[in-house]
């Protein structure tokens, strides 16, 4: 049985839960499983599936403090537990009449969008709007879709200044454990949070929930 994304969490790049969900996301796409590229810093350590969209966190734990510059081989694995997971999208933008000046943050351009197009993630009954269990994530899920389960975010920004130049919105709900950022003009300059409704999610961060 694959295990559900959350469940990943606070285990070592190692474990089995991890081998198999990874195996279950590459019959979902087009391409095979490959070795991660790793960066490592002394504080954390990223596991990039670029051709999976999806991203790895792991947190040195016991005292361990990476160096920069390691290869996979080189880690100590069981001193490594993970502590987020970054899912990422690529909305396509709409079609539009006025020519936009917009880009998308270099190291991100890197990953495919995620091999699966839709999926759960499991909520907080008592903390989430509607009592559910889970919310159910799409490709073109958008602002509102969150919003609409999840209710008001606990933490949000992001969106403000020139649309050429600023970040997208952002909206983070810490009792869930779930962080979203939204792409596209919709989700960019002074307007951003009107619009912000229809924009699509371009990255989704998963962690361990939160009181506030």
């Amino acid at each position: 049985m694959v295990p559900g994304i959350q469940t990943l969490l606070g285990a070592n790049p190692s474990a089995d839960s991890i081998t198999v969900f990874l195996k279950d996301l590459v019959q979902h796409s087009n391409t095979s499983l490959t070795v991660p590229d790793v960066k490592s810093y002394s504080d954390a350590v990223y596991f990039n599936y670029y051709p999976l969209g999806i991203s790895f966190l792991f947190i040195p734990q016991n005292g361990y403090k990476p160096t920069g510059g390691l290869k996979l081989e080189d880690l100590q694995v069981d001193s490594l537990v993970l502590d987020s997971i970054n899912i990422y999208n690529a909305p396509k933008p709409k079609a539009t009449t006025t020519k936009t000046t917009t880009s998308s943050r270099t190291a991100e351009l890197a990953f495919s969008t995620y091999s699966m197009s839709k999926w759960n993630l499991s909520l907080s009954p008592e903390a989430s709007v509607s009592n559910e269990s889970s919310i159910e994530i799409s490709l073109i899920s958008n602002g509102k879709d969150f919003v609409s389960c999840l209710g008001e975010p606990d933490r949000k920004g992001g969106g403000a200044g020139p649309s050429s130049g600023s970040i997208g919105i952002w909206c983070e709900w810490l009792k869930h454990g779930i962080m979203v950022e939204f792409g596209g003009d919709e989700a960019r300059g002074p307007q951003a949070w009107e619009r912000g409704k229809d924009a699509i999610w371009r990255v989704i961060t998963i962690f361990p929930p939160k009181q506030e």
